[in-house]
């Protein structure tokens, strides 16, 4: 199987003025697809060459693993943002108050994870088999799935990801990137 670079669901310059279109020039058509040429290059002549993404992730280790993980997430995490962002539904707002306590509370404890975060990684709201939403950090390329957790909604905390628009103001990036969120799409993968 070759893997390539999934189509965007929006303009590169369309998420303009929170990222910009050399970010996603550079995060997301060379980054990305940098990521994609190394996994398509390591699984040639393995037992990954014929897996889907996800069991890649499940299955591997070591730079093979990291590479497709990097695939999925980055791949996850634009394909999350949305030009035109709606307000939160009202169904995912009852389960962020359920699990924590209001929305803004949930947002603060997930910049608060985003920027506690030592490193480079991601930061998921995920769901866990009972249904209850919660924050995770993941470091470098981790992925929740492989904690049994279904991911929802994610922001990429690696450098990479903001230095152009933002330099070092993670924090600032992270405070954007709420203008940015498909939230329709979160409550989709709920289900």
């Amino acid at each position: 199987m070759i893997y390539t670079l999934p189509p965007l669901p929006y303009a590169s310059d369309a998420l303009e003025p929170q990222m910009s279109q050399e970010t996603i020039d550079y995060h997301y058509g060379r980054h990305l697809q940098t990521y994609i040429n190394n996994l398509n290059d390591l699984i040639i002549g393995t037992p990954y060459e014929n897996m889907p993404l996800e069991s890649v992730i499940m299955t591997a280790t070591g730079p093979i693993f990291n590479n497709a993980a990097q695939v999925w997430n980055h791949a996850f995490f634009f394909n999350m943002l949305s030009p035109e962002p709606k307000p939160m539904p009202h169904e995912l707002k009852e389960f962020i108050i359920r699990d924590f306590g209001s929305v803004e509370e949930f947002k603060v404890q997930f910049k608060k994870a985003a920027l506690s975060l030592f490193g480079s990684g991601w930061v998921w709201l995920v769901q866990n088999d009972e249904g209850k939403l919660l924050i995770i950090q993941e470091p470098n390329a981790g992925n929740p799935m492989r904690n049994g957790y279904k991911p929802l909604m994610t922001i990429d905390v690696w450098e990479h990801a903001y230095y152009i628009d933002y330099r070092n103001r993670r924090a600032e990036f992270v405070d954007r990137c709420w203008e940015l969120i498909n939230w329709k799409k979160v409550v989709k993968r709920m289900h």
